[in-house]
């Protein structure tokens, strides 16, 4: 068993540790440390940031968030299909337009049932 066979994978984890924990370190010795009212305050989330762990929160937020994500998701196959264009021919359009269609259906569902709704 020779170990200089290890040694490329012993120098990536090295980076990879190196890479993950040089900008913590850095920016823990060079960033201004000024915490005021506006840094802690609720921002996205919908509630405190320093607070028991068990508190209740809205679920509301994490529903916006999921569906987000799901239609953020979705216009992405956007792309490849724009600049594949001239490949796929009109049965690639019309199938991209049956697409569009089932994904603006289930955006006016969930825009009905007031999923979208912050209250």
């Amino acid at each position: 068993m020779n170990l200089e066979n290890y040694l490329p994978v012993l120098m990536f984890i090295f980076v990879g540790i190196a890479v993950g924990v040089a900008p913590q370190v850095l920016g823990r010795l060079i960033a201004p440390y000024r915490p005021d009212s506006e840094k802690t305050s609720a921002y996205e989330c919908g509630f405190e940031a320093f607070e028991d762990a068990r508190m209740k929160f809205d679920v509301r937020y994490y529903l916006v968030a999921i569906l987000f994500i799901l239609f953020d998701l979705e216009v992405a196959f956007l792309v490849p299909w724009a600049v594949a264009m001239s490949d796929v021919g009109m049965l690639g359009f019309w199938a991209m337009m049956i697409f569009l269609g089932v994904l603006v259906v289930g955006l006016i569902f969930e825009w009905k049932k007031g999923a979208l709704d912050w209250e």
